[in-house]
């Protein structure tokens, strides 16, 4: 299996989900369970947006037992490693930047850390962008994303959550991902960004 410790600023319901709301205590319940039970459990995903947290949790675990990074802030350093040890990619921004990521990833595989690097690293202030505070809005980001590139016919969520982010956010959006090469149909993702646009009375 792979557990997932998902943070609370993702869920604020999921506050103490180790037991204990002191990430330390947490993090020690959550290796006795891994250690006791470490010929079952393949990984555990992390998704605390805490690299350093992350980078000694995963030097703590058992042999044979990989990390998963769910840190959509930090994880191409992440995956990169430090040489001794390196988190796997489990992560929510990849649904938005997967051509980059592909690229990047195969890169990797080859040891060409540079083309690693190259094409990574500038999906990264999009990801922050959209998993940024209140965190658990980050769908709207996704669907939006989705949206601009022709994935979907319309910009809608249940519960209206494609209200969740403003105007500002979205514009930023659409401008951080035409950055870095994530708009497929350039001509497509900007008529639906005029409608939007033209929907909050901006134009």
């Amino acid at each position: 299996m792979i557990l997932h410790w998902l943070g609370d600023m993702f869920d604020p319901g999921l506050e103490g989900y180790w037991g204990s709301r002191n990430l330390d205590e947490a993090s020690a319940a959550c290796l006795a369970v891994i250690r006791q039970n470490a010929s079952k459990i393949d990984g555990i995903k992390m998704s605390l947006l805490d690299a350093e947290r992350e980078i000694q949790m995963r030097r703590d675990l058992p042999s044979g037992v990989k990390m998963y990074t769910g840190d959509d802030f930090n994880y191409d350093r992440l995956i990169l490693g430090d040489g001794q040890h390196h988190s796997h990619a489990l992560l929510g921004i990849f649904d938005a930047i997967a051509p980059v990521a592909a690229a990047a990833l195969e890169a990797l595989d080859r040891g060409d850390l540079t083309t690693y690097q190259r094409w990574m690293a500038p999906t990264v202030p999009l990801s922050r962008h959209i998993f940024e505070a209140p965190t658990y809005f980050y769908k709207t980001g996704i669907v939006f994303l989705a949206y601009l590139n022709g994935h979907q016919k319309h910009f809608r969520m249940v519960a209206g959550q494609e209200s969740a982010r403003g105007i500002v956010h979205l514009s930023q959006l659409f401008r951080l991902a035409g950055d870095v090469g994530l708009l497929s149909d350039p001509e497509l993702a900007v008529s639906r960004m005029k409608l939007v646009l033209a929907l909050a009375g901006v134009i």
